[in-house]
């Protein structure tokens, strides 16, 4: 297998990094080079909602400096990505093109939920000991510049996830505004936490029970990992280890810390907040033992590049993690689980019968899916108008591992699953945040959850078993059951409307009765 070489670049809130991959051979994944810049990109956008001038000249010859460096290794692909200090600018559609035009590098911008996927994917990177660690009650905690995601795992499942305004920069910009020492930072980050992590305790952790704490973050990490066992990416630390840590930390001004403690003096600061943040996050939690393998951002996107492209074989299933945390939004809305799988059965099951009609795929297909499993989460607010409802309440909901857009897909299908559908161009009373194809995927979907939302009508599940056969320009459904559909009948009547007009296939219902 020829060797493939991978570049990828994180623009974040503090700093700006590259790190160059090489993919030889299956699952294997080799670093080769890192570059790191120090721009403090968020210090603009937090305070001013704009990057200024000379932050964006620093940043684009930084970038041009990366260029360089690609092009010494030939890289045969690159990504690179912007997170919250682009991504909350007010004008980031004007930051994108000028770096474009001044350095020939295009810059997506990450959704926090798409950061934080990238995140546990570079967590993932690392194997065996991330597969073995979830399998207890474990928090990733996801600590940013402007903000913490906190995600639970349980059985090699994502249970649940919250993104917290307790960014590491943003907490540094109060602190600086405060002029305050070293132990009244640690009070005020402990205070300013203490309320949210107590809400968040009530909403999501009544069970308690979390053993292990894993730790993504830029600031202290790569101190971290020095200090435990020269680097052993393996190891787990104790609390009482990790407080000592801490006091490692406090132990004069910045530049006495950093000479004793091999930390960049301007990083300091943040490492000791994001190090007093994560103890009060693991005091919260009750958890006992902490998890710093020192991976990065650009560690996740080489990783969904390889796997991406079959040059890596990851061995956990991100999808049903992202169908896990939808899971848990439909149980706290009051969902029916049965009544969504039965849903979910003949949606798939019309969905592959018609791969050669609607021409989506399997990302698609798991919109879909995540659409069956919220299909009526807006009832929980109202038993009229649920269409809406839903609408606004998975918009409201991050949904991990889908972008802004795609969670927008599934908020529509949802919608118009119970409400009229409205029609591209109609963007009055649309959605003017989807283009054209976002909407005839949205249509097609709508349809195809319409139908089976017929066939289920009664919410009996009555149906023992449902066939999909393309016949000609037929969709034939046969299923299997002895009850009386009438009412199922009336449904699907009214469902194949919309149905024909998307696809102009006409579906036809056959009952099977199977004793």
């Amino acid at each position: 297998m020829a060797i493939k070489t991978f570049a990828a670049i994180d623009i974040g809130s503090f700093d700006l990094s590259m790190k160059i991959f090489e993919f030889a051979g299956k699952n294997r994944m080799k670093e080769i080079d890192f570059l790191t810049q120090r721009i403090a990109l968020g210090s603009d956008t937090y305070a001013d909602g704009k990057i200024s001038n000379e932050k964006m000249d620093e940043l684009c010859r930084a970038l041009k400096r990366f260029s360089s460096v690609m092009k010494s290794y030939k890289v045969d692909a690159y990504q690179a990505y912007g997170t919250s200090a682009v991504r909350e600018t007010e004008n980031f559609i004007i930051v994108q093109d000028t770096i474009a035009q001044r350095t020939g590098i295009r810059v997506d911008i990450l959704s926090n939920s798409e950061q934080r996927f990238l995140d546990y994917k570079s967590i993932a990177s690392r194997g065996e000991d991330f597969r073995r660690i979830i399998e207890e009650k474990t928090a990733i905690v996801d600590i940013g510049g402007g903000s913490i995601q906190l995600s639970l795992f349980d059985n090699d499942t994502l249970v649940s996830t919250q993104n917290l305004r307790l960014g590491v920069l943003r907490l540094q910009e109060i602190s600086n505004h405060l002029n305050v020492g070293t132990a009244q930072t640690e009070k005020l980050i402990d205070e300013l936490a203490s309320s949210q992590l107590a809400t968040y305790k009530k909403l999501y952790l009544k069970d308690g029970g979390i053993k292990n704490i894993i730790v993504v973050d830029d600031y202290m990490s790569p101190w971290v990992v020095r200090q435990v066992k020269a680097g052993d990416r393996k190891a787990m630390i104790g609390l009482d280890q990790f407080e000592k840590l801490i006091e490692f930390l406090k132990e004069g001004n910045s530049m006495q810390v950093a000479r004793r403690q091999g930390i960049p003096e301007e990083k300091v600061p943040l490492t000791f907040i994001s190090a007093v943040l994560v103890r009060g996050i693991a005091r919260v939690m009750g958890a006992t033992k902490i998890w710093v393998p020192g991976v990065a951002l650009c560690d996740g996107i080489a990783y969904e590049y390889a796997e991406k492209n079959k040059l890596l074989k990851g061995e956990h299933d991100f999808e049903k993690d992202i169908a896990a945390c939808a899971l848990n939004i439909s149980k706290r809305y009051m969902g029916s689980r049965k009544r969504a799988e039965t849903l979910g059965k003949i949606t798939g099951t019309i969905f592959d019968s018609m791969k050669k009609i609607h021409g989506l795929g399997k990302r698609e297909r798991l919109y879909l899916e995540i659409a069956t499993i919220l299909h009526d989460c807006g009832k929980y607010v109202s038993m009229t108008n649920i269409g809406e409802n839903s609408y606004s309440i998975i918009m409201a909901t991050e949904i991990i591992g889908l972008s802004h857009i795609e969670r927008k897909i599934v908020a529509n299908v949802v919608r118009f699953n119970h409400s009229p559908f409205i029609y591209y161009g109609q963007q009055k009373s649309g959605d003017p945040g989807l283009e054209r194809e976002d909407y005839l995927t949205v249509a097609k979907l709508t349809a195809i959850l319409r139908l089976a939302n017929s066939l289920d009508r009664s919410h009996k599940q009555k149906m023992k078993g449902v066939k999909a056969a393309l016949q000609e320009q037929e969709l034939v459904l046969t299923v299997e059951t002895l009850e009386d559909i009438t009412l199922e009948r009336v449904g699907f009547e009214s469902s194949s409307k919309f149905f024909t007009e998307v696809f102009s296939i006409r579906p036809v219902l056959r009952q099977k009765k199977v004793f």
